[in-house]
């Protein structure tokens, strides 16, 4: 297999390997729907979907949901009426942006931070496209600085 053919069965920062067997790991002694009352529960407690995966994974030994139930978090989440309304990832990239803006408000001339938001907001735009051409996003939605309030 070529590099790139391994780079694209890698995943993550660490350059960790997702679990090639698609069926859940016989030491996970949850049941699909105990799993998907614990998703529930953290949900409720106000956990983004994220977080919800993190402590699954660290606190009751959940390696992935996706093989234990069939699906991801997500769809759990909106099977049950309480998956958020924003996407997480675009939500954190505009909480981002907030930050550097604020940052560059105080510090004009710090001009690596000035290139980071350049980059951040290109990849808010194209986010931006990618959850409008999936119908995430209303095609009227547009992304502005003060939309968001940490």
């Amino acid at each position: 297999m070529d590099m790139v053919g391994k780079m694209a069965l890698m995943r993550g920062r660490s350059r960790s390997t997702r679990p090639v067997s698609k069926r859940p790991p016989s030491w996970v002694p949850y049941q699909p729907d105990e799993v998907k009352a614990l998703i529930i529960n953290l949900a409720r407690e106000g956990k983004s979907p994220c977080e919800i995966g993190n402590i699954l994974r660290d606190e009751h030994g959940i390696p992935l949901v996706k093989p234990i139930v069939g699906y991801g978090i997500l769809r759990v989440l909106q099977e049950a009426g309480l998956a958020p309304s924003f996407p997480e990832d675009l939500y954190n990239l505009m909480v981002r942006a907030t930050r550097l803006r604020r940052h560059l408000e105080r510090n004009p001339k710090d001009f690596s931070n000035k290139r980071a938001l350049q980059l951040t907001e290109a990849k808010i735009y194209r986010l931006t496209r990618y959850y409008k051409r999936k119908g995430l996003l209303p095609e009227d939605w547009r992304y502005r600085s003060e939309i968001v309030t940490i």
